[in-house]
């Protein structure tokens, strides 16, 4: 049995990374794998390398970045990171590690669409359990998959890079003061659960006001939109964080003004009296907690 621990001075190499891929979700910094499955889909020189004596060297992999992945080839979210510890008993591979939370989530389908410059030969490993090392500078091949995937909008501009800030919680309502005390009880949530909020019409950066809502989806790690009335600016901005891979909370007074498509997706219904906001206060701060420990 082998048994490391990350140092203080461990360094990247800037040419090779681990591609760590789970049936399930990954946990709360530690989780394991099936010993077996530790150098599948991995080159034989590079199994030399990191497998002296028979026997893996965490030693030198926890100094490679990690993709960590989950199986699938949809809208499944891979994280970076590092390995602190591994170690070896009774035929698991049990993993402590830590998620870069500078880093986006990256979509699987996105990986799976330029899965060559990530150094993945054969798309069953997107369906397959296992860790291999790749002979790919992981961050290269992040930054060229984001400049391909970053869109660029034709009435509004989007800045190169993602700067998402993981403590900002942003509301989309319409711009009427009869919302005043709604946002009150959402800015309540999203304090308690360690979030700052902001409004749309709190900030004013720039001449045209669709740029400063669009800057604001895009810093917002979760947006929560207000649907009652079935405001049309709303629904805009809803679409527009949807595209951006947000987290987005809807809210509504009433069911029947969630528009059909996104009916599917999980919706706080609250009546527009004390006792309602305070109870979506109480079931906004239950998901953002959830989130923040996601």
């Amino acid at each position: 049995m082998r048994d490391v621990a990350l140092g203080d001075d461990a360094r990247y190499s800037p040419r090779m990374y681990n591609l760590i891929v789970r049936s399930g979700a990954w946990g709360d910094r530690r989780d394991v794998l099936g010993a077996d499955r530790i150098f599948e889909s991995t080159e034989r020189q590079l199994v030399r390398q990191f497998k002296p004596d028979d026997e893996p060297d965490f030693e030198r992999l926890r100094s490679l970045p990690c993709l960590f992945m989950v199986e699938g080839t949809g809208d499944q979210l891979a994280r970076v990171g590092e390995l602190v510890t591994a170690r070896i008993r009774g035929g698991q591979a049990t993993l402590e590690y830590r998620l870069d939370d500078r880093i986006p989530p990256i979509r699987n389908c996105d990986i799976y669409a330029v899965r060559e410059e990530f150094g993945i030969d054969d798309a069953w490993e997107f369906s397959r359990n296992h860790w291999a090392i790749k002979d790919v500078d992981l961050f290269q091949a992040l930054l060229r998959l984001r400049t391909q995937a970053r869109q660029r909008p034709q009435v509004f501009t989007l800045d190169e890079v993602e700067r998402i800030d993981p403590d900002l919680v942003s509301v989309m309502m319409p711009f009427d003061a009869g919302f005043n005390s709604t946002y009150s009880a959402i800015r309540r949530a999203a304090e308690a659960a360690g979030y700052r909020c902001q409004r749309a019409d709190e900030i004013w950066e720039r001449a045209e006001v669709i740029a400063d809502v669009v800057s604001l989806i895009d810093r917002s790690s979760v947006v929560i939109c207000d649907c009652t009335g079935r405001n049309a600016n709303v629904f805009y901005e809803m679409g527009i964080a949807h595209t951006l891979g947000r987290e987005v909370i809807p809210i509504t007074q009433s069911e029947a003004d969630i528009p059909f498509d996104i009916r599917h997706i999980r919706h706080v219904r609250y009546l527009p009296n004390r006792e309602g906001r305070r109870g979506l206060s109480d079931e906004l701060q239950q998901r953002l907690e959830f989130l923040r420990a996601r």
